[in-house]
């Protein structure tokens, strides 16, 4: 399978259905995995070899994803800010609930896009003192 053919997956019932409107393809089934198979199976029949990614669409679900956009924004505002104010990856870790790869992530990200090195993982004077 050389193409990947992406589509939006609806609960109905107890069942999820889906319709790759380019393809002429329905296909349903009671779990995700089944519905993507037998889109699969749909395709072939009108001659397509491809892999079908699914993306469940319900109101409760496009709700979460937008909540989880609004963390990831708020995420990245924090740890800028805290980097700014010199603060440690460690500690904007800690302060952030963030995994530390996620925060060397984020500031790696940061620096490319302003064209700066990433900060250096050092103690703040404060810690130094201690």
């Amino acid at each position: 399978m050389s193409e990947t053919v992406e589509g939006q997956a609806h609960r109905r019932g107890r069942t999820w259905v889906t319709h790759l409107a380019e393809y002429g393809v329905y296909a349903h089934g009671r779990t995700l995995r089944a519905t993507e198979a037998n889109a699969v199976e749909g395709l072939e029949l009108v001659g397509m070899s491809a892999e079908v990614t699914l993306t469940p669409v319900t109101p409760e679900l496009e709700t979460l994803r937008a909540a989880d956009d609004a963390r990831e924004q708020a995420l990245r505002a924090a740890v800028h800010s805290l980097a700014l104010r010199r603060t440690t990856r460690r500690d904007i870790a800690l302060a952030t609930r963030a995994p530390a790869w996620q925060v060397k992530q984020i500031l790696a990200e940061q620096a490319k896009k302003d064209g700066s090195p990433p900060p250096a993982e050092s103690a703040t004077t404060a810690e130094s003192t201690l």
